[in-house]
């Protein structure tokens, strides 16, 4: 085994350097390291070192790669396993990472960084297209911090890094309160609003395409509904498929997002007679555009049988919501309150998994459920009935 060359530098110093076999990177390529200190035994010290992790299998070979350059080599990873408008959240999340720690040499990227990027991010991100001065949302800083840990535990795996420097970096408690108290966020409707806005639309060209939305439906899998997919003669509606859009510019028709979002459900009474009567007002709407009429098979058309997409639905919506004086959600809010609504009412927390197109139970009801002062009335009640209040002597 070589000895370490004694090298004497421009300024009479001298120092020891040798070779050391790193193994392959993952092309195959030969590892060698050139490694130089003060002294002979020093350098015999980090051959040993090195020699030793290799046989552990524990070794990170030195390496000139970016956080920047690692995160693009993860998305291209990562199209493996998920779909086109994942990635391009992926993509759209880690822009201040990009900007920020793009430049760092992934293997010098410390806790640090890490952390006051975090507070950093806190205290001055930007919302894309928001009003100056406003901070990005808790919620939007940790779904970076979620991408961002992922691109890194990757490059553990790969063996590019020892450890991932992001696992334990959260928003500070201060930070999180903060934005609870100051942020304002928009509310689903309640039951009264949504029970208005059904009265409202009855009339209404798209009433039972809208009324989908009202019993849980994604926007996306109200406008990927095919008449194929729906039994009106038992009330039975199949999800299988989605239409949705990249960048609110290009539709993107696919299976539904995950292996439980295909799922069957029966349809309530209301948007069951609703599809009767759209089906049969689509039949008559076909007799009268004759040969300009395209059949699509698709459930959410215009008069001329074009499937319309998510953009289309929603401004539709917002129309008739400002028509009749709503508040203006979006679609996939009142989806927050059809879920809420199911759970409060007693569904079995798996049954509301099931519906939401969920696997996990508790993350429906973290996600989607939130409990608003006026939905613990009934608890109050309760409690009067506990404190011996006689509520019709009150009433």
């Amino acid at each position: 085994m070589a000895e370490p060359k004694r090298i004497v530098l421009r300024d009479g110093s001298v120092r020891y350097r040798l070779m050391v076999e790193g193994g392959r990177d993952e092309h195959g390529k030969r590892i060698q390291i050139t490694v130089t200190r003060d002294t002979k035994k020093e350098c015999l010290a980090e051959r040993a070192r090195i020699e030793t992790e290799r046989r552990a299998g524990s070794f990170i070979a030195p390496n000139k790669i970016t956080v920047g350059e690692w995160l693009d080599q993860w998305l291209e990873y990562k199209q493996r396993d998920v779909e086109e408008t994942t990635i391009r959240a992926y993509r759209l999340a880690l822009v201040h990472v990009y900007d920020q720690l793009g430049h760092i040499r992934l293997q010098e990227l410390t806790e640090d960084h890490v952390r006051d990027f975090v507070d950093g991010l806190v205290a001055s991100g930007r919302r894309a297209g928001g009003e100056r001065g406003t901070r990005l949302a808790i919620s939007t800083v940790e779904g970076i911090l979620i991408r961002l840990r992922g691109a890194l535990q990757r490059a553990v795996v790969r063996k590019l890094v020892s450890v991932n420097v992001a696992s334990q970096v959260r928003p500070s408690l201060a930070d999180k309160k903060t934005d609870k108290r100051e942020r304002d966020r928009p509310k689903p409707w309640t039951v009264a609003e949504v029970q208005l806005f059904i009265r409202g639309i009855e009339q209404d060209r798209l009433f039972a395409p809208l009324l989908l939305s009202l019993m849980g439906l994604r926007p996306a899998e109200v406008c990927g509904q095919r008449w194929k997919d729906l039994d009106l003669e038992v009330g039975l509606l199949s999800i299988t498929i989605t239409r949705t859009m990249i960048g609110n510019v290009r539709v993107l028709e696919k299976d539904t997002k995950t292996a439980s979002g295909e799922r069957s459900l029966p349809l309530p009474r209301g948007p069951w007679d609703a599809l009767l009567a759209f089906r049969q007002q689509q039949a008559a709407e076909r007799e009268l555009a004759g040969e300009a009429y395209s059949d699509t098979g698709y459930v959410v058309v215009n008069e001329l049988g074009m499937p319309l997409n998510t953009r289309q639905l929603r401004e539709h919506a917002y129309r008739l919501m400002r028509r009749l004086g709503l508040r203006q959600v979006r679609l996939y809010d009142a989806r927050h309150a059809v879920l809420k609504a199911l759970a409060l009412s007693g569904v079995p927390d798996v049954i509301l998994a099931a519906w939401a197109g969920h696997t996990n139970a508790a993350f429906t009801k973290r996600k989607y459920v939130s409990i608003e002062a006026e939905d613990m009335r009934g608890a109050a009640a309760a409690l009067d009935a506990f404190h011996g209040v006689d509520q019709k002597a009150l009433g």
